[in-house]
Order: structure tokens, then sequence, then C-alpha cells
């Protein structure tokens, strides 16, 4: 049966929320052109509805009671912005429950919840969409569902969190210490008075953990992904990749490497001539390589009310358009690729090191021989003669090698007593020369 109307309901009226109803609200009628559907947004639920958002919200739409839109029959699409785990979970299983579909830009939860909650959905027939969870206004979901679904996916790499790549691009091109570069970040809205889910690289992993599954038809393992923030990165260590022709960035990455999955998050030193390494302050972007389009990039806002609330609004007319024409999607397929997910110490990458070492005759040689005994070969070396308190700083690029042997020699040349400090060790990305 043909339905033309469909009914709204928004839980949680923060930022996505506001920009999520200031869209349905206000772009009502291009979309009602393009669709031929009315979407009435009939009821936003929050604790505070007293607040100015800016916005004219028709009489008798805000509620505090978050049963008042579970429950309505009339309500179609159940669209969840409030965030957190708990009560968000057991409002979008009550939906499901309720036979509703469900909406949600909760990359934490989906990334920790998700298995139980699109299983649930497959049982009741109904849609889960989530574009806004990874990349803001980016339709990176779309592009891995439909866009490349004739492709096997060869490697995704992301710079998905904006607080992270404002703080790095900032202390790149300022040449400032992190612990500024994130004051002015806070100062700017930018980064929240608890930054650690950004620097900590918790968020990326946990837009990963999302990427991973509908890239290779793994279940959500949240659990698996490698996690390494950006709070030891310093200034000198930004300058000594510019000169070596790298950017730091806070990266995603995830691909299949000898038949298992890498899923990782950490600083790493990207190419200047990539274009990703080129995507600065608050943007996002996304590469894709698949075996059969070859290298793709998309880039836009990461965050913010109207970028992410317009991959809000694009879910729930997706879901209209099913409902409209009597059919349901998918929206994780759970069935199990048998792929493993490779353990971080079993990768390969080619790696920066800066040693601590004292400026006297031999360290660089007994430096090499460490890292040759673990079959760790250099390409290239900058030695400065700078006194750092009787040290100097040595870095050293090396050619492709297993981060298993990396700890065993970083932990081997630590111990020497030419080393006066911890050695500094980032990830690099790109071709090998």
């Amino acid at each position: 049966m043909e339905k033309n109307k469909i009914n709204v309901g928004i839980i949680g009226f923060g930022t996505v929320g506001t920009g999520a109803a200031k869209i349905l609200l206000e772009n009502s009628g291009v979309i009602k052109k393009r669709t031929g559907i009315d979407f009435v947004l009939k009821r936003i639920a929050d604790l505070d509805i007293k607040r100015d958002r800016g916005i004219k919200i028709p009489q008798g739409v805000l509620t505090t009671d978050a049963n008042a839109i579970l429950n309505d029959p009339e309500i179609d699409i159940i669209v969840e912005l409030m965030g957190g785990i708990r009560p968000a979970k057991d409002f979008m299983l009550n939906a499901i429950k309720n036979k509703k579909h469900v909406v949600t830009a909760n990359k934490a939860l989906l990334a920790t919840e998700g298995n139980e909650i699109f299983g649930e959905a497959e049982k009741n027939g109904v849609e889960v969409g989530f574009e806004a969870s990874v990349a803001g206004g980016i339709p990176i979901i779309k592009v891995l569902r439909e866009g490349l679904v004739a492709n096997n996916i060869i490697a995704v790499y992301g710079i998905i969190n904006g607080t992270s790549n404002y703080i790095l691009t900032k202390m790149t091109d300022e040449k400032v210490e992190f612990s500024d570069a994130l004051k002015e970040a806070q100062r700017l809205g930018y980064a929240e008075a608890d930054p650690t889910f950004d620097i900590e690289g918790i968020d990326t992993a946990h837009k990963l953990t999302i990427l991973s599954s509908l890239a290779y038809g793994i279940p959500l393992s949240y659990n698996e992904v490698y996690k390494e923030g950006i709070t030891k990165i310093t200034a000198q260590d930004i300058e000594f990749a510019s000169e070596l022709g790298y950017k730091i960035k806070l990266l995603a990455i995830t691909k299949l490497s000898n038949g298992a999955i890498e899923m990782r998050v950490h600083p790493t030193m990207i190419p200047n001539e990539y274009l990703i390494s080129k995507v600065d302050g608050v943007f996002n972007a996304v590469y894709v390589e698949g075996d059969t389009v070859g290298s793709t990039l998309y880039y836009g806002r990461g965050a913010g009310d109207m970028p992410t609330g317009s991959a809000v609004v694009a879910d729930i007319v997706d879901i209209g358009k099913n409902i409209a024409a009597g059919t349901v999607q998918s929206g994780l397929r759970m069935q199990d690729s048998g792929l493993r997910i490779k353990k971080m110490e079993d990768i390969e990458s080619m790696y920066y090191f800066r040693f601590s070492a004292m400026d006297e005759p031999g360290v660089l040689s007994k430096i090499s021989g460490i890292l040759g005994n673990y079959n760790i070969s250099i390409a290239s070396v900058i030695q400065k003669g700078r006194r750092l308190g009787g040290s100097v700083p040595l870095v050293v690029l090396t050619h492709t090698a297993k981060e298993r042997d990396v700890l065993s020699a970083v932990k081997e040349i630590d111990n020497l007593h030419i080393v006066s400090d911890k050695t500094i060790f980032i990830r690099v990305e790109g071709k090998e020369e």
C-alpha cells in the first residue's frame, strides 16, 4: 500500500537534533518535490524544551516524555539523537520492538551494542539508518553500502575526528605544542571540556568499527580496534616529519592484509603529495580503495548541526521511500564473512623513530645494529647537532617492518646507556621507496 505521508519523531534536541529538525521544517517543500512524500515532524522529546534553539517549532511538537514518541502508533520513524549508551539503547530497542524504523547518529552505541540492535531490527522487519554516525555530512555509509557494492574493498583510510585534525593542523601550521593547540580548540568550541574521546582516538575507533563492518562483512568489533591518540605528538616530531616529506594525521585504517582485517587508529605519517594529507582543520576525509573502482576520496564537514543533520534527514528520506514502496532494506548485514582480525603486533608498516641519543661516536652504529637484528632496515636518517641536555635527536625512517619486531627493538634500544629518553615511534603509510 502506497504511503505519501511519513511521521517522524526525534528523541534528543541538542546540536544534531536541532539541525535535523531545522532541515525537516525548512526544506520540507524541496524534499516533497523530489520524493513525492510529505515528511512531517510530529514530536520532539528532550528533557529541556524551554531553551531557545533558534528555530520555530510548531505548537504541541515538543515534549519531555520520550514514551510519547515511542508509543505513538502514527509515528513511522524514530530518530535517536541523545547520544550515550543508556537510555539511548533502550529507546532504540523499544522503537524496534514497536515495529518503528530508527535513525541514529550514535556511533558509540552502534560500535559497542550494534550487533544486538541490527539483529533485533532484522527480526522485526524494520530499518536502522546510521549515515550520520560517521563523518557527519559525508555520505560514506551510502558509498560503502551502495556506490561501491560491486567492489572488494582493499583499504579504507579516514581522518574522521575534526577535533584531533584541528589540533594537529594548528601544531603543524603554527609550530605550537599539543597542550596549546588543545586549549585553542577548546576555546573555539571544537574540543569538549573533557576531550578524551577525541584526542585518545576513541571516537575515531567507534567510527572505524562501523566502516570495517561495512567494508568487510564482519560483526561490529570495537574491542578489537587498536587505539592510540595524539597526546604524545610533539612540534619537534611534526617538524622532522615535514623534513622527510610527510604530515602527521590521526588516521583510522582498515584493510585486508594476507586474508585478515587490520583495524587500527593511531597517529600516522602520510606523504605530503597524498590528497588526504592536505585535509586540514576540522574537516574530515575518507579514502576508499576498491578492486574495480581504484582510489576514491570523500571530503567534507565531519560534524556540526547542519552537516550531520543533513545525513540524518537523508536516512529519514531513504527509509520513507522504502515505507512508501512497501520494502525494507537491511541495516547492516550481520553475516560473518569468516575473516579474522589481525593482532596489532602482526601488522606491517614503515616506521619513524626519534631516539634521544648521546652526542658521541658510534651511537648510530649501535642503534642500527639492534634494528638490523630485528630485521628492521633503515631508509633514511636525520641527525641534528643540537644538544638537548647532553643528547641529540636521532631520527630514522625505516623500510617495512613488523610491529612485533619494532616493539622488541625499541625495548632493547631504550635500555642502552647512550639513550637518555624513551624512543618515540610513529607508523608511516605510503608507497615504499
